[in-house]
């Protein structure tokens, strides 16, 4: 297995490990919070999102699609504003201000498809080639590793939210 595929593999893995952890999500709770847990789960499918898709634009030099992301101003229910999920923003428990759960699944699944296509198709050239992140040099394959972890910890955050919002447990021993 080359390191594309092994990257392109992990992203794709992102997936269905985010989606054991959101039954009991509902359009009704879907932007519910806890006390000490500000982010909520329509809050943070979009936000590692627009990373994973921040993570393809470094490799490939598109930039996010308009048909998930975009300006407060104008916007449609059907896509996140890009001030309401991204990095110092502040959830608010406010539906209007989010897509549905379905739409923010979508999104949240199309951005780990766009990486891992983007991934699987980078040279290993491309892949070694240092980026500016947040003020760090590394190697991009490193910022598709620190973007998949991203994911890990933000997905962390919606079993801490389930637990406090008394859902059933999702790993059963």
């Amino acid at each position: 297995m080359t390191v594309q595929e092994t990257l392109a593999d992990a992203v794709l893995s992102c997936k269905g490990l985010a989606a054991r952890f959101l039954p009991g999500f509902t359009e009704a709770n879907r932007t519910a919070q806890a006390e000490h847990l500000p982010n909520h789960v329509m809050w943070t499918l979009g936000h590692v999102s627009l990373y994973l898709h921040d993570a393809a634009g470094r490799i490939d030099g598109r930039s996010r699609p308009e048909s998930d992301f975009g300006p407060s101003t104008g916007r449609s229910v059907d896509r996140y504003s890009d001030d309401a999920i991204g990095f110092n923003s502040k959830p608010v428990n406010d539906p209007s201000r989010y897509p549905t759960l379905a739409r923010g699944v979508a999104i949240f699944n199309a951005a780990c498809d766009r990486l891992a296509a983007v991934v699987s198709k980078a040279d290993d050239a491309t892949l070694a080639k240092k980026i500016d992140w947040f003020g760090m040099q590394i190697p991009l394959a490193s910022l598709v590793t620190r973007v998949m972890f991203h994911v890990g910890v933000h997905t962390g955050e919606i079993l801490d939210l389930r637990r406090a919002l008394g859902f059933d447990r999702v790993l059963k021993m």
